[in-house]
């Protein structure tokens, strides 16, 4: 596990766990602090096929400005693209399985039914490539709305809203398997779907003040935003393999 913060932000050990810390600011920079197990690696050698994850968590407050979770991931979009001398990583298609806090300045979900901030339970699957990707790429700079509905047809989503109270601590569990994907607060199911992301992917657990937005009228949106100090702390975490 490697963990990475930018200025004045922090990661404590703590007896069982770790607190992840940001300090408070305006809009005009990035903070975040985070821990993950793929730093480093080109995505083919992320290393988990399918695992059971378990923590406990709590947040400083809800809704925290930015985004915040643990999960898995295949860092699809190249955020750490040069953070700390990480490999270089072109973007990709999303594939991933997590518990994801977003503000609602932030918009992600390629669907028109599914929750796209809040507390959430999501997956996304998506293909190496796909045909539509070339429409996707051509309408882009003339008509968001088509390449967002092209997006929608490629990458397979699943999302579920929370109604739970992350500031208080609760446990979590994600059960990932080549045909679902499972997710358990305080060990009762409280979602379940088929759309299994595509391995390998790394764990990622973080927060931070960014957001980002492409909704379902075309329009396009990502940044930062000013932001109380904020943590987030787990503890107990185990990851079991398939």
């Amino acid at each position: 596990m490697k963990s990475r913060t930018t200025e004045n932000a922090s990661i404590t050990k703590t007896e069982n766990g770790y607190i992840l810390k940001i300090p408070s600011g305006d809009s005009s920079a990035y903070r975040f602090a985070q821990i993950d197990d793929y730093f480093g690696l080109a995505r083919k050698k992320f290393p988990h096929q399918y695992l059971t994850l378990s923590l406990r968590a709590r947040t400083s407050a809800f809704p925290l400005s930015g985004t915040w979770g643990f999960g898995l991931w295949n860092d699809p979009f190249g955020m750490s693209l040069g953070f700390g001398g990480n490999k270089f990583r072109l973007p990709t298609l999303p594939n991933a399985a997590w518990f994801f806090g977003a503000s609602k300045e932030n918009y992600l979900s390629f669907q028109y039914d599914y929750p796209a901030n809040g507390f959430i339970a999501q997956s996304f699957r998506s293909p190496k490539f796909h045909p539509y990707l070339i429409l996707a790429g051509l309408a882009f700079p003339f008509r968001k709305i088509q390449t967002r509905r092209y997006l929608s047809e490629v990458i397979m989503e699943d999302s579920f809203s929370l109604s739970v109270d992350p500031t208080q601590w609760h446990s979590y569990q994600l059960e990932w398997s080549p045909k679902r994907v499972v997710w358990k607060v305080d060990d009762a199911e409280v979602f379940e779907s088929s759309v299994s992301p595509n391995p390998p992917l790394g764990l990622v657990i973080w927060i931070d003040n960014q957001f980002a937005s492409f909704t379902p009228d075309g329009k396009l949106g990502f940044g930062t935003l000013a932001n109380e100090e904020a943590w987030l702390e787990i503890a107990d975490l185990v990851i079991r393999d398939s």
